[in-house]
Order: structure tokens, then sequence, then C-alpha cells
């Protein structure tokens, strides 16, 4: 399974560190910003599955740009942890307000941060606990390396698997051709943003064999979706 990728937002250079390392360390695919300008330019490139941001920052704070996201219908539903030296009980629910899924009070253990993270991404659905993920009648097992509907298997390339894996996991959201090559493909492999649209393709003509090709939704002017909503 591709690992699930984390920004993290932080402008103190040790901290940030550390906490790139702990996300190593626990398997994640972390990219760092020091500040919201820098993290606003991450997200052009990657969409993460989670944020972790700090409370403050130089020029705009971690809780304003945070408000400012969910605010994007794109971003709406992107978890986002914040970290803060903050704990009265009006700063956390600030920071609850403005849509942050969880709050974390300097100092923190790593043990207690990955905790949280594992819990707002499985309630976000993006972390399974089971070799399977299960979204209506469609069933990957990632063990076995299989994709079925219903009781039928699907005969998929082992792209076209990476690449359905990512969109059971991130449903009705929309992603662009780079953040798709980056999410299934991997930053350090080069090859034209055009694939996709030739594994989409064939993607979708698997799909139609059993009626399902509109599962694979594209987006004028932006990239693709995967819904099973009309």
């Amino acid at each position: 399974m591709s690992k699930l990728n984390i920004l993290v937002v932080e402008d103190e250079e040790a901290i940030r560190g550390m906490l790139m390392m702990v996300l190593d360390q626990a398997g994640f695919s972390a990219v760092a910003a020091a500040d919201a300008e820098e993290a606003q330019k991450s997200l052009d490139e990657v969409f993460p599955d989670l944020i972790l941001l700090d409370w403050m920052l130089p020029g705009i704070s971690g809780v304003e740009w945070a408000r400012r996201l969910k605010k994007e219908a794109i971003f709406k539903e992107l978890p986002i942890i914040l970290l803060t030296a903050r704990g009265e009980e009006e700063d956390k629910v600030k920071g609850f307000e403005i849509g942050a899924d969880d709050y974390i009070t300097k100092p923190f253990s790593p043990k207690e941060l990955i905790a949280r993270i594992r819990a707002v991404l499985r309630r976000s659905g993006k972390l399974q606990d089971s070799a399977q993920i299960n979204l209506g009648d469609l069933i990957l097992d990632t063990e076995k390396h299989r994709l079925s509907i219903g009781d039928k298997q699907l005969e998929v390339s082992p792209t076209e698997f990476r690449l359905m894996q990512f969109f059971m996991t991130h449903p009705d959201k929309v992603y662009s051709r780079s953040q798709l090559l980056d999410q299934v493909w991997g930053r350090s492999v080069y090859i034209e943003e055009r694939t996709i649209d030739v594994h989409i393709r064939r993607l979708r003509k698997i799909l139609g064999e059993y009626g399902r090709e509109d599962l694979v939704q594209t987006v004028r002017g932006f990239g693709y979706r995967f819904s099973l909503l009309d």
C-alpha cells in the first residue's frame, strides 16, 4: 500500500526535523513547510492525507491559514491536527471551531502524536485497519492483490490496482494529474502526466464491463474524481 502523506507545517527547524523523523519511522511519507505560504505552495504539488499544523507561525498564523483552507471546497474535508503550546480551553474551542480535527498541546510524546494521527486518519476513512478496502460493492484486497465487484474479480494491472487503491481510500475528492502521479507513482518516477489518461481509460474500460465506468469521473480543467455518487 502506498504511504499516506502528511504535510508538516512548523517554523521551528528542530521541531520540524523531529516530526519528520517520527513520521518516517511510523511509516508515513512527510513533506515539510516552515510557514503558511510555503505550505500553500506544497498543496499545489501534492494533496496530503493530513496536515500537522503549528498554531503560531510567522506571517499568517496556523489557525488563520486553517480557517481559510476550510472555506475552500477541495480542502474542506482535509484532516488538520493543530500543534500548540496554548492549552487553555478557549484556544482548543477556537481550533475546533475553525475546523481542526484534533489538538495536541506541546510538549507531547512521539507515541501520542502517532496515535492521534492514526485516530484522525481512521475517522476520515484514509487509514484501514484491515487488508480489505470495501466501498459499496467494490472490494480491494491489498494482501491478495485482488479487486472485485461483488463476487466478480477484475483483471487489472499493478498500476491500475494502485490507482484504484488510492481512489478507494480517497473517494469524492478531485485530484489533478500531477497529484495522482505523486500519490500513485511517487516523486522519484518521471513520466508524462498524460500517462494518467491512458490508465484512466483502461480502468474505465475494465469497470465498464460491469457497468461501472462512471465511478471514475473527469473534472474539466482539473483532473479526476472517484465517486459512488451520481
